[in-house]
């Protein structure tokens, strides 16, 4: 039986691992072994990232009710707190998105905020 060396699919995976290290530099992009090496990095980052995004935004969010809660005169954790006490459910990308397009609707929930709490 004649022997099949795995020439063709060797150079299908590097075909495959240098097309993911397009536009790397230098031998990055040009050499099997090294762009290997890179890609795998770039990959476990990129997985590590989709993680981060969650977690940035969300700080982004508090950050913005805080803000647009201190002009209304009440800190972000009495705000959320009298918003969960009269029973309004709402998440913190719809209130953060309030608190930038809507200032009036805003200032409603905090007064609703500031009202339950005492």
């Amino acid at each position: 039986m004649a022997r099949i060396k795995g020439g063709l699919n060797a150079r299908k995976r590097h075909n495959r691992v240098l097309k993911l290290a397009k536009g790397y530099y230098g031998a990055r992009s040009k050499q099997y072994r090294i762009a290997k090496q890179s890609v795998m990095r770039a990959l476990t980052a990129s997985f590590a990232g989709r993680k981060q995004k969650k977690r940035d935004f969300r700080r982004l969010w508090i950050a913005r009710i805080n803000a647009a809660a201190r002009i209304n005169g009440i800190n972000y954790s009495n705000f959320m707190h009298g918003l969960k006490l009269a029973g309004v459910d709402m998440n913190r990308k719809m209130l953060a998105d309030l608190a930038v397009n809507d200032a009036e609707a805003f200032a409603t929930l905090a007064e609703l905020a500031k009202s339950k709490l005492g």
